[in-house]
């Protein structure tokens, strides 16, 4: 309690405040804060609101087979139409905003929660990524459809295929081949994909069933969740001897026949220590690392005083590759580094 407080009982809160000269408004501020709010008052019902069964019947009324699909007003016209009054269309709306229905009231198709798909592989044919691009044709709004599957461990294009069209079938012999080619056991490899028709179709899922390979997919409208295919896609359209169009499906063919070889076995890429595709899948890639670490020990011999802080080494070798790598928990290890 403060000392215009204990005055106030004897000389009045004013007379307190001018002999202490504080301002009222300070020790009326300091009294309100100190006692705890009252609780609002509860309001009261008016006379005229409906009663629990009326607002009930109003309620019937709106969940009805024939006006669950109709706005208030709508109810209300009809209802009136046929010589019935229940309330006002405001009312509705208000009784629908209190029990949270301000919407459609049907039943709705609700679609299942899409789970971010995690894929781990740790040396090459454990995962592949899959996608389809549209290449240019010679005339407006004409394309050829670039089929591409990819390595993700190794970034190796395991097989492609330009056809006219997009089509189930193919990319079912294309995957069919290309899993004989590589020696895909059952269980050994999960292929992923984003939502596309081809992609989900029968004709491709029965495949892979009986190939014993699992199969994920992307979340809908998320490309991060196919990085590997979008950033060969990139690559391939940034050459800088990509045409802005093919004059014809043997172009496209021509030239994605010298552009896969050049991408496996020439292409040193930066998400696999500067190692090409090729020697990553086919496992030459300690063999390339040990030879980089000779010529790097040989100049450091020659000039030690170049290199400051360490003697070189080349790019460290891949070790995994994720899809949609989990989050650490805090604190841990991997987070850390």
């Amino acid at each position: 309690m403060t000392a215009a407080e204990q005055l106030a009982p004897d000389i009045g809160r004013a007379a307190a405040c001018r002999a202490l000269s504080i301002p009222r408004a300070s020790l009326y501020r300091q009294i309100g804060s100190a006692q705890p709010p009252l609780p609002p008052a509860p309001r009261p019902s008016p006379a005229r609101a409906l009663s629990p069964a009326e607002r009930q019947t109003v309620l019937d009324h709106l969940h009805s087979e024939r006006f669950q699909d109709k706005a208030p007003g709508e109810v209300y016209a009809t209802l009136l139409d046929e010589g019935t009054y229940v309330c006002s269309s405001r009312t509705m709306y208000r009784i629908l905003k209190e029990d949270g229905e301000v919407r459609e009231r049907r039943d709705q198709l609700r679609h299942p929660p899409y789970h971010k798909p995690e894929l781990l592989a740790t040396a090459p044919n454990q995962v592949w990524s899959w996608d389809i691009t549209k290449l240019l044709g010679p005339a407006k709004w004409t394309y050829f459809y670039l089929y591409v599957i990819l390595d993700i461990f190794s970034r190796c294009v395991v097989g492609w295929m330009v056809a006219p069209r997009e089509s189930a079938e193919l990319a079912k012999r294309l995957i069919q081949e290309t899993c004989s080619k590589q020696g895909i056991t059952p269980g050994q490899l999960t292929i992923h994909a984003d939502r596309g028709s081809s992609m989900t179709s029968k004709p491709v899922a029965f495949l892979l069933a009986d190939l014993g390979v699992t199969k994920t997919h992307s979340r809908p409208h998320v490309s991060d969740d196919n990085p590997f295919s979008e950033s060969q896609f990139k690559t391939l359209k940034y050459r800088p001897e990509f045409p802005d169009r093919f004059g014809s499906i043997q172009d496209s063919r021509l030239f994605c026949q010298g552009f896969f070889p050049w991408y496996n076995t020439e292409h040193h890429h930066g998400g696999i220590g500067l190692l090409t595709p090729a020697a990553v899948h086919y496992g030459r890639a300690e063999q390339v690392h040990a030879q980089r670490q000779e010529v790097l020990s040989a100049a450091y011999q020659q000039n030690p005083e170049r290199f400051v802080r360490r003697p070189p080494r080349p790019p460290d070798l891949p070790t995994a590759a994720w899809i949609n790598r989990p989050k650490s928990p805090p604190g841990s290890e991997e987070e850390q580094h």
